[in-house]
């Protein structure tokens, strides 16, 4: 079955703006936020972001505590020619829709380790750094203004 090109980035930070990373077990060296596309085409963006928050770390959004945040903002990308067998052919493109989530620093973080080696947790400016995705590094540039600290 081949992905849906619409697809969900949670950046997870904590209140003083460092973000949580990890690393991709297929592309060791790439380090990223949380990604993943809809499982199917009327699934809410909530339900996606919400779903691979859980799946990828461990990390349960339940709407009190820990609230997802819609940043209402889509990055269409040209998808990297190495994930492009996901796709139905002729699909070069997806729809990424941004969201974060503030989490306490000590949270416990559970990767599946089916798609991550390790985690870290930076200050934002080294995450954008770190990311070797463009639309990744911008949204987490964009952090100081979607989670003002004071």
């Amino acid at each position: 079955m081949h992905k849906i090109p619409e697809s969900v980035l949670v950046v997870i930070h904590t209140s003083d703006l460092e973000v949580l990373l990890i690393e991709r077990a297929d592309k060791p060296g790439f380090w990223q936020s949380v990604t993943g596309s809809l499982d199917r085409l009327d699934e809410p963006l909530l339900e996606t972001a919400t779903r691979e928050l859980f799946e990828e770390t461990g990390i349960v959004a339940d709407g009190d505590t820990i609230r997802l945040h819609d940043w209402h903002l889509s990055n269409v990308y040209e998808i990297y020619q190495t994930w492009r067998h996901r796709y139905a052919p002729g699909v070069t493109h997806n729809t990424e829709h941004v969201f974060s989530v503030c989490v306490p620093r000590d949270i416990p973080v559970i990767l599946s380790p089916r798609e991550h080696l390790q985690y870290a947790w930076l200050p934002y400016l080294e995450a954008a750094d770190r990311c070797f995705s463009s639309s990744n590094a911008e949204a987490i540039l964009q952090l100081p203004r979607h989670y003002p600290t004071r």
